[in-house]
């Protein structure tokens, strides 16, 4: 899954955790929104359902699910995927329409604050109720005005066959994934791959840190995660902070020097190299390491990986405790319905949305199509056929306290580009660290103040 949103990705899965997620502050006409109309029923009075879907991977499914609902009911609906990096923009302009979507999507509570003026209160909807831990939910005082449809989870993907040749070498700093429990011992391991690519086959210990927009988002949102929770931890951050101190910022860029120093790639080539480039080199068997989430795996599979050759750890940054750190889990993906649509037009997605996380077929499409964890009671009995996803699951199961995901606090989208373009004129060494620290403390409070 991409899509930070995950642009940043990208992203940002999936069960028995949660968090919050964010993107950009994007400033907003409320003059032209203002002649957004309300959506018609259709000529049957049911209603009907118009989705401006997030998720262009899951485009097909959807269409499928809302071509499924409207031959059982008869209920026209919609869906509309928006491309990779644009569900923003495309929102801004669908929403402006007589025609408008009744259901789309924030990814946190700095996102919601474009979309207030849209957003119904779902706290009386099945879809509420069925929540596994309604505080996930995202609120604006009482009112419930974002359900999460799904939870993911992202460390440090790894290669089991090429880690066990390295445990087999005479001089491994380790000998099995369980003892790699902190970055001393990740960088010990790394560094030992480096040394040995020749003897094992592989390009580098890291696939490639590529800084186009297809796989930026790993590093400027999800690595720069790292240093936010442990930050926000220490100093009981729990809203959106004004400013940042970088406390972490060294263990930042220890690790970030690690991905680009034991790498498959030079560093003069990382502004050019893509998120299939990554996916490519690791699903090949050139390097040992990949970060990145559960959304990988379809990739992963299709590319001709095996479930049992691959396994997922935390990213590991120095800080203190680490070795009892979990991976790193939330959502950035909230369901909405906008409140300026007809009331046979909201009652009708509510109950699509009810049809989709109990039915058969939603929850067949959700889990096994869709490889989500979703965090509604209904999916109890419904596991996806992910291995990255059982590693989640087992992981919260582990007693392991697990990684907020706190870049749903940052600003905007251009600070996120601001330390993406730092960090890798840093790693092309045309820039300093200097520039990174100044990018993520006083960028953030640039920012900040500008969305206040």
């Amino acid at each position: 899954m991409v899509e930070t949103y995950r642009e940043e990705d990208s992203m940002m899965n999936r069960v028995l955790k949660s968090t919050i997620a964010v993107t950009a502050m994007a400033a907003m006409s409320l003059g032209t929104l203002a002649a957004c109309g309300n959506s018609s029923a259709s000529s049957n009075g049911k209603g009907k359902v118009y989705f401006l879907n997030f998720k262009p991977e899951n485009a097909d499914q959807w269409k499928q699910l809302a071509k499924d609902y409207t031959k059982k009911t008869g209920v026209e609906v919609k869906v509309q995927n928006a491309a990779s990096g644009t569900y923003e923009q495309t929102l801004k302009s669908e929403i402006a329409k007589s025609e408008a979507p009744t259901l789309f999507q924030v990814n946190g509570p700095v996102g919601y604050q474009n979309w207030k003026k849209y957003t119904a209160d779902l706290s009386k909807t099945y879809l509420y109720d069925q929540l596994v831990d309604k505080d996930t939910a995202l609120k604006d005082g009482d009112k419930v005005v974002g359900v999460p449809y799904v939870t993911e989870t992202y460390g440090i993907i790894y290669n089991k066959d090429i880690l066990n040749k390295y445990f087999a070498l005479s001089d491994a700093a380790v000998k099995s994934a369980e003892e790699i429990n902190s970055f001393d011992k990740l960088k010990e391991v790394a560094d030992g791959i480096q040394k040995h690519k020749d003897e094992l086959g592989v390009d580098g210990a890291f696939t490639s840190a590529g800084f186009d927009s297809s796989s930026d988002w790993r590093f400027k949102t999800h690595l720069a995660n790292l240093p936010l929770y442990y930050e926000f931890q220490e100093d009981k951050v729990d809203n959106q902070p004004a400013t940042v101190k970088g406390t972490y910022l060294k263990n930042f860029k220890n690790i970030f020097d690690l991905y680009i120093t034991d790498s498959t790639t030079p560093k003069t080539q990382l502004s050019s190299k893509t998120g299939d480039d990554a996916n490519s080199e690791f699903a090949l068997g050139k390097a040992a390491f990949y970060q990145n989430g559960t959304w990988a795996w379809s990739d992963l599979k299709k590319a001709g990986m095996s479930a049992d050759s691959v396994g997922m750890m935390p990213i590991y940054i120095g800080a203190k405790g680490e070795e009892n750190q979990g991976l790193t889990t939330g959502s950035e993906n909230y369901w909405c319905i906008n409140d300026k649509a007809s009331d046979k037009d909201k009652k009708a997605t509510e109950d699509f949305l009810k049809w989709v996380i109990s039915s058969d077929e939603g929850k067949k499409s959700m889990t096994e199509e869709m490889g989500f964890t979703v965090p509604f009671k209904t999916f109890s009995d419904a596991t996806p056929d992910n291995p990255l996803v059982k590693i989640a699951v087992e992981d919260a199961q582990s007693g392991k306290k697990p990684v907020s995901w706190n870049f749903t606090f940052m600003p905007s989208e251009t600070w996120k580009n601001n330390l993406g373009s730092a960090m890798l004129e840093y790693a092309q060494g045309t820039g300093n660290w200097d520039a990174v620290k100044t990018a993520f403390v006083d960028g953030w409070k640039t920012e900040y103040d500008a969305s206040h």
